[in-house]
């Protein structure tokens, strides 16, 4: 049996076990299910306009891959049809599965939608390709689907983020953040400032443990050309998914200072710092060559980026140095400014008139709030909610990302010992937390809640580092930021959610995805003094192997087949379980205790 890369002891809450025929994620607005199947094979034709066509080269991308054939274009009677309906609203589908063949009419993002979902209904029963019979209406609930990499802290490549475009798509996220400077790195290249790459995208050491003298004494670095920056955004919108640059300033901005001292209220020197934090050295909201710098910088990510927004973070600028810096001090003064939170303002709104005028609009972290708000500018709430409230009802576009549900980069339990290295900070978002979140709270007023456009979860990296790292904190719980932004409030389940998330996992394990294999879902029924425990696998396929004595189930299991009967002794039961994937990845092993 393989041991798994992490170990992790967790307990368990009961869920119901129940079946379900239909395993859709996110799960549509409306499904009608019906009693027959259709017949997938080699021999089944697909229609479709040419605006459709690198969609379905998708599709039977997927095909091949999976099932080793793809599907001709052609008008045969028992087939898909695909229909573009320009009179349908933006990512919007209508699937119907006959027992004679399918059709998905939508807008075009739509009909991509439709054969995601396509794509899920398909099982393989007896060597046939089965699809039900099924109608279903969908839309999604936000426009603004979204996750963050951080990809500044540390390099991820061109290929992971295109495997990892390939599972958003699949659950209908369309909006990817990368996180492309920072204190640590700076990974884009611009050309006119060669050595921002040349010097700043690359550091001697990092700090892996909780102290800064905790190094791994390894040197780490990696930018990303704009050729491949091109590359990789002509990929996501293939698959209807923005890519949006984060260039965060004036803070976080360290790697810039390492290669433009002059850039900063002391003039350094600076090196790219080698222990996380938030930094005390940003860029000099007095000096006007920071603005020049910034117009440079931006001039060529907005040519790269074909997004509506640009991200210009303003999270965590300690105002220290701007406190005793002459010429920000001389700009409060000039400006009649009231103080240094005033000065971010300026700052950041002097920014956004640039941004607008190429023809962009900005988001900023929370933090923007402060000291008055740049006229147009999509406020992302990690604080909680309140920036986000405040910002709505003020009638400023939000995006909600609170750490407390979705910081990905979190603890998934709350057993920290056994942990993986990659979860950070004290807190624990467990899979059930996350999926608990509503992005629009009853204290934004009804006619402001319009501006909720959206949600985003983030993968911050100051310890997630290797791409096996990002997936295992990434998934499940972005699978339940998946249905959030798409599914209606009223028909969201978290019992139900369990169940077909199993069936997601399974396409994840195909998929080569490490993603964190949840806990069983489990019955415990106390009777004469005797504990039945029934355990149904979280993920479709995978074998459960126990013991009952303490002992390790990845090396004396037993394979799990039936309810098992336990006596209740004085000191209760210890059963233990590990869940083995199709892969043969294992998951931790987890604990079932009852006192």
């Amino acid at each position: 049996m393989k041991i798994p890369y992490f170990i992790i002891i967790m307990f368990l809450c009961p869920l119901a076990l129940v079946g379900q025929e239909i395993n859709l994620l996110p799960e549509p607005w409306k499904v009608e299910k019906k009693e027959g199947v259709f017949t997938l094979s080699v021999s089944t034709s697909i229609q479709y306009p040419s605006e459709l066509k690198e969609c379905v080269e998708i599709f039977n991308k997927h095909l091949s891959e999976r099932y080793g054939f793809s599907l001709k274009k052609g008008s045969r009677r028992n087939g898909i049809r695909l229909i573009v309906d320009k009179n349908m609203k933006r990512e919007t589908y209508n699937l119907l599965v006959e027992t004679n063949g399918v059709m998905i009419r939508g807008s075009e993002s739509g009909v991509f939608y439709g054969l995601q979902t396509l794509q899920q209904l398909i099982s393989e029963t007896e060597n046939k390709l089965l699809i039900p019979e099924v109608k279903i209406e969908d839309r999604p609930r936000f426009k603004y689907r979204g996750v963050l990499i951080d990809v500044a802290r540390y390099y991820q490549t061109p290929e992971f983020l295109k495997k990892y475009i390939d599972v958003m798509a699949h659950y209908k996220l369309n909006v990817l953040h990368l996180h492309l400077t920072e204190d640590a790195g700076w990974r884009i290249e611009i050309k006119k400032y060669p050595e921002l790459t040349r010097k700043g995208a690359w550091r001697p050491s990092t700090q892996v443990g909780q102290t800064p003298t905790e190094q791994d004494n390894l040197p780490h670095g990696g930018f990303y050309t704009q050729k491949e920056i091109r590359d990789i955004i002509q990929y996501a919108n293939e698959r209807q998914i923005t890519i949006i640059p984060e260039i965060d300033m004036p803070g976080h901005m360290m790697a810039a200072l390492s290669v433009f001292p002059e850039l900063s209220c002391t003039g350094g020197p600076f090196s790219i710092p080698l222990e996380w934090g938030v930094k005390e050295h940003i860029l000099c909201a007095g000096n006007e060559k920071v603005f020049d710098f910034i117009k440079d910088v931006l001039t060529e990510v907005i040519e790269l980026f074909p997004s509506e927004y640009i991200h210009l973070g303003g999270d965590e600028a300690p105002k220290k140095q701007w406190k005793v810096c002459t010429k920000c001090q001389n700009r409060i003064k000039e400006e009649h400014l009231k103080d240094e939170h005033e000065l971010q303002s300026y700052f950041i709104q002097r920014v956004e008139k640039f941004v607008n005028s190429k023809g962009k609009r900005i988001i900023g972290w929370d933090e923007i709030l402060e000291g008055g708000l740049a006229p147009d500018a999509t406020i992302m709430s990690w604080r909680g909610e309140k920036g986000g409230i405040a910002a709505a009802n003020l009638g400023h576009d939000v995006i909600m990302a609170p750490t407390d549900y979705f910081y990905l980069d979190y603890y998934q339990s709350d057993d920290r010992a056994n942990e993986p290295s990659s979860a950070h900070w004290g807190a624990t978002v467990d899979l059930e937390k996350t999926y608990s979140f509503n992005p629009l709270p009853s204290k934004i007023s009804a006619d402001k809640q319009k501006h909720v456009i959206g949600v985003q979860a983030c993968v911050w990296g100051e310890k997630v580092q290797l791409e096996r790292d990002v997936e295992y904190m990434s998934f499940p719980r972005a699978l339940a930021l998946a249905e959030i932004a798409w599914t209606p409030q009223e028909k969201r389940n978290y019992a139900d959610f369990c169940q077909r998330v199993a069936a997601c996992l399974s396409y994840l394990d195909w998929k080569e995805v490490t993603f964190r294999i949840p806990e069983a879902l489990s019955d415990v029924e106390i009777n004469a003094g005797k504990a039945i425990i029934s355990l149904q696998s979280s993920v479709k396929g995978a074998d459960i192997y126990y013991t009952t004595d303490g002992t390790s189930p990845w090396t004396y299991g037993k394979l799990f087949t039936s309810p098992v009967t336990l006596p209740l002794t004085f000191n209760g039961i210890d059963f233990r379980y590990t869940i083995v994937l199709p892969s043969g990845r294992s998951s931790a092993v987890y604990k079932l205790q009852r006192k």
